[in-house]
């Protein structure tokens, strides 16, 4: 064989061992990323930081996979990435909206599969935080919520693993998930129906006082203009009361003018 044929062929050998190492790596953090891990697991997180430097890896490689494969071990590595990031937030709402965002594999990482790991990963998460969510809502105890969703899962999980007890369990996932958005939807309805009928209130009690405000302002303006007209009135009264006065005053300073000159006239200065 020529020196070039063995280096195509070796680099072909180191190119499928470095994919067949991902997926198994891959296959374990979607286990890992399945089952209830405490706060302080570390494991995953490592796995997952391991995945992304073996993903980048591959696509140096000469002989990597095809561009629809390399995009879903992409799209599986950045689901896991994301559900970290997504556990590490504080509020059940926060890690529900977080959730909603991701995106879960396609096709299954191994050929035992029947449905992606990552959906039903996917599927259980977004189940414990509905779970979450519904216990804040109610004021019940989230720990004793989560202790039973996986006291479910582990139920679910010591059933044989054939396929038929999978499609059974993911199906069993999937009605589970449904009856707690139902009801999770059932009591957001009613908290947005009461809600609703207090705003109606209020809104009827604002009606109310802009329609008295807007009375009293009718009135105050009617009392406006008649308090002004009385005072043209008064103004009119007074106006004329003075012009009499005058008139008045001028005829009695003539009557006493024309007095004095008869007076003169009738009595004559003395010598």
């Amino acid at each position: 064989m020529a020196p070039g044929a063995e280096a195509s062929s070796g680099a072909t050998m180191a190119a499928t061992r470095l994919e067949l190492n991902l997926m198994r790596l891959l296959s374990r953090c979607e286990a890992l990323a399945a089952e209830r891990r405490d706060p302080e697991e570390w494991r995953l997180e490592k796995y997952v930081a391991a995945l992304e430097d073996m993903l980048r890896e591959l696509k140096k490689q000469s002989s990597k996979p095809a561009p629809e494969l390399l995009n879903e071990y992409s799209r599986k590595v950045d689901f896991l990435k994301g559900l970290l990031e997504a556990e590490k937030l504080s509020s059940s709402t926060e890690k529900a909206l977080a959730n909603q965002f991701l995106a879960p594999g396609r096709t299954p990482t191994t050929a035992k599969e029947r449905t992606p790991a990552t959906k039903t990963v996917h599927l259980q998460t977004k189940a414990r935080c509905t779970g979450q969510m519904r216990s804040e809502l109610l004021g019940t105890d989230p720990l004793a919520a989560d202790d039973s969703e996986e006291l479910n899962i582990r139920r679910r999980k010591g059933l044989p693993s054939d396929e038929k007890q999978s499609a059974v369990e993911l199906d069993a996932v999937l009605q589970h998930h449904q009856d707690m958005q139902e009801k999770l939807a059932e009591e957001m309805l009613s908290l947005a129906r009461s809600l609703k009928n207090n705003t109606l209130a209020a809104q009827n009690v604002i009606k109310q006082d802009n329609q008295t405000l807007s009375h009293s302002l009718r009135m105050a303006d009617q009392n406006f203009e008649k308090l002004k007209d009385e005072s043209d009135r008064l103004e009119q009264h007074a106006k004329k009361s003075v012009n009499w006065l005058l008139w008045i005053m001028l005829i009695v300073v003539c009557f006493i003018f024309i007095s004095m000159i008869l007076f003169i006239r009738i009595f004559p200065k003395l010598k």
